[in-house]
């Protein structure tokens, strides 16, 4: 699955533009690597996303097209340094 596409599915940023933008921009990694929005995304990749006051740095836990609102956290552990 597509970065852009798991970040908006995954509720972690609002649209799939805002995902594309924040791709573009240089503020998203996976694995320490920047990348651009078509990255194909794995299960086990860890994924920072940087932003106006800090860092969000996560893994991917499940890739899924689509999810229920209550299912979204599910996707993603978010991962604490």
């Amino acid at each position: 699955m597509r970065i852009d596409k798991f970040l908006k599915v995954s509720r972690i940023l609002k649209r799939r533009t805002v995902a594309n933008d924040a791709c573009n921009g240089g503020r998203v990694s996976v694995n320490g690597k920047e990348v651009k929005p078509s990255y194909n995304l794995k299960v086990g990749d860890v994924v920072e996303l940087r932003f106006g006051g800090g860092t969000l740095k996560f893994r991917v836990l499940i890739l899924k097209e689509t999810v229920k609102k209550e299912e979204a956290p599910t996707l993603y552990e978010i991962i604490n340094e």
